[in-house]
């Protein structure tokens, strides 16, 4: 464990509470251990440690704690730009250890954020892949990572196409996904 981290985990502890706990295991249902710290805390955690770039994000996920993977998505987004393509390759990564709505949220819509207009085609590319994925969670994913492009209209054929493939899931998070997107389309009226 480096420095770095052992210095955000004391931060972390010292910022929990037992009703920050609480909220979390009311909101979240399935989020792994969580310690407690509401988001403004990582919020500011996110940039004062968004130095740390890729190695801390790596350290903070497999850290493992709720807390600690939604900073690491926070610092992801702060320096995508960077080194777009390890970003991508991270986001594929966390994808595989999903286990809760807000984790494949914040993956989704904040990971990727600095670079969802210059790496459109690789972003949809990542959402057809897990489109299709056993793991329902990677099938709220490849809509999640597209939310944004509701805002363009080029790209509502295609986020229908990826739609349309889930329309029928059984998973209670992937309809709502589903809704969610639908709605989107709707706002844009």
């Amino acid at each position: 464990m480096s420095k770095v981290l052992k210095q955000i985990q004391i931060i972390i502890l010292t910022n929990a509470s037992p009703e920050g706990k609480a909220a979390h295991n009311k909101f979240v249902p399935g989020a792994e251990k969580t310690y407690g710290v509401r988001m403004p805390v990582l919020n500011e955690l996110s940039r004062q440690f968004k130095s740390g770039e890729f190695p801390l994000i790596e350290e903070l996920w497999k850290s493992g704690a709720f807390e600690e993977k939604i900073l690491a998505i926070k610092i992801l987004e702060k320096i995508a730009k960077k080194n777009p393509e390890k970003s991508l390759a991270l986001v594929e990564l966390f994808a595989q250890q999903i286990n809760n709505w807000a984790i494949c949220d914040a993956i989704g819509m904040q990971g990727l954020k600095s670079i969802v207009k210059t790496h459109e085609k690789e972003i949809f590319a990542l959402a057809w892949k897990f489109n299709s994925s056993k793991d329902f969670w990677q099938r709220r994913l490849s809509l999640v990572l597209v939310e944004w492009y509701t805002r363009k209209k080029e790209c509502h054929p295609e986020i229908k196409r990826l739609i349309k493939n889930l329309e029928n899931d059984e998973e209670y998070y992937v309809k709502k996904a589903v809704v969610w997107i639908k709605r989107n389309f709707e706002k844009g009226k």
